[in-house]
């Protein structure tokens, strides 16, 4: 849960006085108190859903982009086409009037018997063979070019009707995103001062139990393992955004959620890397944890719905998720599923 309880005590605490304390005031009896550990078990399953529809609207905006650039390319050929299909109309309707203005009913053998220069009668029937000529290859390129603008058209609609469709599904993502953060927002609300503290505590505590486990099992060695000149450009961008806020969708530069901080480090640093955090730990290739170097990007979750960006002594960097900041955390705050290294 990425210390989201801890972030989120102070402005909960408050909005909690404001909603609960109208409610004591006229005898509502106090619903049994659930246990803590049954609290924050819940609350880690709405932020990872949360996390989740987040990864689920960032992959449908990829995907949306990669239409759009395909939509306007094909809008390019398509005019292009359409210039072309013009000028092989006026080619071919050319040709076919100088056709028509050299024919005669006399036959070519005829006119050359009758004509007082032979070699002259020679060179005209020449030309008009090559105006004939000329005209059947106007004539196919003609064809081709409107077989060409047809297929642009359909593909053109095509991909206009697959950009409308996942608008819609990313307007859905976006409201599934909120929803998720609706849950969380109502159960921290229905929460009080006390059981808040409480929260936050147990969950410093298994952070702190989840670090210890991590750093003993990997065996990571005190001496960090040298970066590549890009890796180290990645995390000096990762961690000049300390302090900057969470904003689901956000790649920076001026806010970022967590999958967006990683691609857009590495971007600086001049490598693309898959902009989701499930994409960037299917493609990327993978490192064994023991062997982390800053820079490798740490993914978390069996669903690989989070991801950090590793930068030594078993720290990284993360926005950790709505109401948060880009800040540097243990490695281990959430469960972590593995690592890649991008190059």
């Amino acid at each position: 849960m990425s210390g989201r309880v801890l972030r989120l005590v102070c402005t909960t605490v408050l909005a909690t006085q404001v909603v609960l304390t109208p409610s004591a005031a006229v005898g509502v009896p106090e619903p049994a108190e659930r246990p803590v550990a049954e609290l924050l078990t819940e609350l880690q399953r709405l932020y990872r859903e949360a996390e989740s529809a987040t990864e689920a609207y960032n992959a449908t905006e990829v995907r949306l982009k990669a239409r759009q650039t395909e939509l306007s390319r094909l809008d390019g050929e398509l005019v292009r086409a359409r210039l072309a299909l013009d000028d092989s109309r006026d080619t071919a309707g050319r040709l076919a009037r100088q056709q028509y203005q050299s024919r005669t009913d006399i036959s070519p053998y005829v006119r050359l018997l009758l004509a007082k220069d032979p070699q002259h009668a020679l060179d005209e029937g020449h030309i008009i063979g090559q105006l004939a000529r000329d005209r059947a290859s106007a004539t196919t390129r003609l064809a081709q070019d409107e077989h060409r603008r047809a297929a642009l058209s359909r593909a053109a609609r095509t991909a206009l009707d697959a950009q409308l469709a996942l608008t819609a599904a990313k307007k859905k993502a976006r409201d599934d995103v909120r929803k998720r953060l609706d849950d969380v927002q109502k159960l921290l609300v229905s929460l009080t001062p006390e059981q808040l503290t409480r929260l936050a505590r147990l969950e410093q505590t298994q952070v702190d139990q989840r670090q210890k486990e991590f750093m003993s099992a990997t065996g990571l060695p005190e001496t960090d393992t040298p970066a590549p000149p890009r890796a180290r450009q990645a995390v000096r961008h990762a961690l000049d955004q300390v302090g900057k806020p969470y904003e689901t969708g956000s790649a920076g530069p001026d806010s970022y959620d967590n999958s967006g901080l990683a691609a857009g480090s590495w971007s600086r640093a001049g490598a693309r890397i898959p902009r989701t955090a499930k994409e960037q730990w299917t493609r990327l290739p993978r490192v064994p944890l023991k062997e982390l170097r800053p820079g490798d990007l740490v993914v978390y979750h069996p669903e690989a719905t989070h991801v950090a960006v590793y930068v030594g002594k078993g720290r990284v960097v993360q926005a950790p998720g709505p109401g948060g900041r880009v800040r540097i955390t243990p490695i281990a705050t959430d469960p972590v599923l593995g690592a890649v290294r991008p190059t």
